[in-house]
């Protein structure tokens, strides 16, 4: 196997990949992931290092001071190649779990969290308690549907092209079923992480309405096994959103956040965040959406 295809083996999909992805943190991200493998080094303990990494990095843009931020751009950057390389390791050797996708979930918000903590500290001497308010607003509601609705989409569409097995699609009832499922003697950690994550999961299904009605339609009509004309269109709608779930992601929301705090304005991060990614959030609901009611008026059309 030629080291393109290895790298190409690794991707979710390439209609779901990016630019600055494809042709960076991939190639390097598996660099660490065949490192990782030949220490037998599980997929789950490498997210855990990129959960402190990201952590760590946001106690450095506390100070002003330059070379502060450069160490704390340098360790975001770290935990995120981390994060793809997770992802990488458990697809090269089957690792795959689903207390690995919730841990890599949950990595992002430690980022972020611990982000918007040190922001806030290192300008509240300034805006005073102004800057908290921002914070909570722009992290606590919209980064986090932001986030929520890109990543919930990405995987309808994996689902799509590349059916049940390809895709990490969830759905609030079985998950809540195997948080009561799970007795709390000897696995309170997975039961709150159950708990957690079936709460995310039903905040992605309320932002989803019409693509709810129509995927349950579909799946009582048709099972697991969709049209393949179905499955077509479908991704030809889907996929020029695709753009706009990677911008609501990690490296334009990165990028954005490190050209803010070189320039030493940092709040301009959460005005950004407040405005363009709000506005792209809102576009690409509405294209979903869209896409989704028009599928379901014209499910009847379809055979197996």
């Amino acid at each position: 196997m030629t080291k393109e295809n290895t790298l190409q083996s690794t991707f979710k999909s390439q209609d779901t990949e990016e630019w600055l992805d494809i042709h960076f943190t991939r190639p390097i991200g598996l660099m660490w992931a065949k490192f990782f493998d030949r220490l037998n080094i599980h997929p789950n303990v490498v997210t855990l290092f990129a959960i402190f990494l990201g952590g760590a990095a946001g106690a450095f843009f506390y100070s002003p001071n330059l070379w502060h931020t450069l160490v704390g751009i340098l360790l975001l950057t770290w935990a995120n190649l981390f994060d793809s390389a997770d992802g990488q390791l458990a697809r090269m050797t089957g690792k795959k779990t689903q207390w690995g996708r919730i841990l890599d979930g949950f990595a992002g918000d430690v980022w972020f969290f611990s982000i918007y903590l040190f922001i806030c500290l290192r300008l509240t001497p300034e805006w005073g308690a102004w800057i908290w308010i921002m914070a909570a607003i722009s992290g606590l509601i919209f980064h986090v549907k932001q986030c929520q609705l890109a990543d919930y989409y990405r995987n309808i569409h994996l689902y799509f092209i590349k059916g049940k097995s390809g895709s990490e699609l969830d759905n609030f009832r079985s998950v809540r079923e195997q948080y009561h499922q799970t007795p709390w003697i000897g696995n309170w950690a997975w039961k709150v992480f159950l708990y957690s994550y079936s709460n995310y999961t039903r905040s992605q299904e309320r932002l989803s309405p019409n693509f709810q009605a129509f995927f349950r339609k579909a799946k009582h009509r048709f099972g697991e096994e969709l049209p393949e004309a179905l499955r077509r269109d479908f991704r030809a709608g889907s996929l020029p959103l695709m753009k706009y779930t990677n911008i609501l992601t990690f490296n334009t929301r990165a990028i954005t956040l490190y050209v803010c705090l070189l320039v030493g304005e940092p709040w301009l991060y959460f005005v950004f965040e407040l405005t363009v990614m709000n506005a792209l959030l809102l576009y690409m609901r509405y294209k979903h959406e869209a896409l989704c009611q028009k599928l379901l008026n014209q499910l009847d059309t379809y055979e197996n």
